[in-house]
């Protein structure tokens, strides 16, 4: 079973100096939680234990239990990461409370299964071309997806993908299309190659 606890301990010596120090020093990593009208506080996260946990794709989306010393339990999910620029270091961790009556937005990744068998691929001749790799997704904490899967088995050469064919949990719903069809934007196309596509044009 998978483990989405994370032990942290309250800090008060806050800065960018001190923060720098925790790292380097300390091996943990800073970290602020907010949310459900709470006052925010600043924690600190054991590095090796966060760097671990983050391996697993579903612990961005799911429902985290933060168990802070000292203090009570708080059910809470990742809503920001700040990463090193080349080190395997994380910077910096946002967590926001929730509340399962109360809906939440993550950014949920997308996965493409099937390419390789991709009939506008096999037959047609044509390149996947990926446009998007996350979506915005609102739902409840326990209706929030892993991630969306898009089967690439039927799609042909010319043929698009859009938001508004993405499946999603009931309840769970994409944030781009609350704000109106026209921002029912393509996420993943099978199209022809380069030059391909440059010879029919000549043609036509």
């Amino acid at each position: 079973m998978t483990d989405f606890t994370l032990n942290a301990v309250v800090r008060s010596d806050l800065g960018k100096g001190a923060s720098r120090r925790l790292r380097r020093l300390e091996g943990t990593t800073p970290a602020i939680v907010y949310g459900l009208g709470k006052a925010p506080v600043s924690i600190t996260l054991e590095q090796r234990e966060l760097l671990v946990k983050l391996e697993n794709e579903a612990f961005y989306t799911h429902i985290l239990e933060l168990n802070v010393e000292g203090g009570e339990k708080e059910q809470v999910i990742l809503k920001a990461l700040q990463r090193h620029p080349y080190k395997p270091i994380v910077m910096h961790a946002d967590f926001q409370r929730v509340d399962e009556s109360c809906k939440v937005v993550v950014h949920v990744p997308i996965h493409f299964t099937n390419e390789a068998n991709c009939k506008g691929v096999k037959t047609g001749g044509g390149v996947i071309q990926h446009h998007l790799s996350e979506v915005e997704v609102r739902a409840l904490p326990s209706q929030l997806p892993a991630f969306i899967t898009v089967d690439m088995t039927a799609m042909t050469k010319g043929q698009t993908v859009h938001l508004s064919d993405l499946k999603l949990p009931a309840g769970a719903e994409i944030v781009a299309l609350t704000k109106g069809a026209d921002h029912d934007t393509g996420v993943v196309s099978v199209v022809a190659p380069k030059g391909a596509a440059a010879e029919e044009a000549s043609a036509e």
